[in-house]
């Protein structure tokens, strides 16, 4: 094999990992991605999570499909969405802890997004440890097919925009943890500031459902709790 074979064969190989990396280069790529990490979606649904019209977002998915990182399946009419496997949730959280760290933007970007609650975070195994004491409430405050999609077994499902009519359905005297999609979900955070703002103890998950799902801890999934 001469040189020149294998420099053209290595640029092929090079250019195909390429292609993959040019498929994330959206952010409404990756808030499509981030929105399928959370279960299976029509693109109907995907537009509208994503703020997208139909044709956009049936274009941005085209492309996550091509690079081989969503699969989809026909029912009658409807093509739904999924991602192509564990390794794209991966390698998206992957992504955007990597640019947190490296990208100069990111930090500032997240907190004028996220902003400030205040509170105290708590990891996965502080969470389990403290609901087999029977001492918090979990509560999922994403989209309720977001839920029935797979949740925190035992959480209760509140969506954020509903919170403020139910927080009566929540006991007044139990500290409340609040998780959504992920660490860089904004509706957990919002939900606790509204949950202190009328007097209750709430705190966040550090993280969200993409993060418990890839730690491969216990996963609900169906009806309301």
């Amino acid at each position: 094999m001469t040189g020149s074979t294998t420099a053209g064969r290595k640029a092929q190989l090079y250019d195909a990992f390429a292609a993959s990396g040019k498929a994330l280069a959206s952010g409404k790529r990756l808030e499509l991605l981030d929105l399928l990490a959370q279960g299976e979606r029509t693109v109907d649904a995907l537009a509208k999570a994503a703020g997208l019209n139909l044709t956009t977002a049936s274009a941005h998915l085209q492309t996550l499909k091509q690079a081989g990182f969503v699969a989809t399946r026909r029912e009658g009419v409807r093509i739904h969405y999924r991602l192509a496997g564990d390794d794209v949730a991966q390698l998206f959280a992957l992504l955007r802890k990597v640019a947190e760290r490296h990208q100069a933007a990111v930090p500032a970007a997240r907190d004028a997004y996220l902003g400030e609650d205040g509170t105290a975070e708590v990891t996965h195994e502080e969470l389990r440890v403290r609901v087999a004491a029977g001492e918090v409430v979990v509560l999922d405050v994403r989209p309720v097919e977001e839920y029935r999609a797979g949740h925190i077994p035992g959480a209760l499902s509140i969506p954020v925009d509903e919170l403020p009519d139910r927080i009566n359905e929540l006991p007044e005297e139990t500290e409340i943890i609040v998780y959504c999609r992920g660490e860089y979900c904004v509706l957990a955070y919002d939900a606790v500031r509204l949950l202190t703002d009328r007097g209750r103890r709430a705190i966040r998950l550090d993280d969200g459902m993409l993060e418990w799902r890839l730690a491969e801890l216990p996963v609900d999934a169906g009806d309301l709790a």
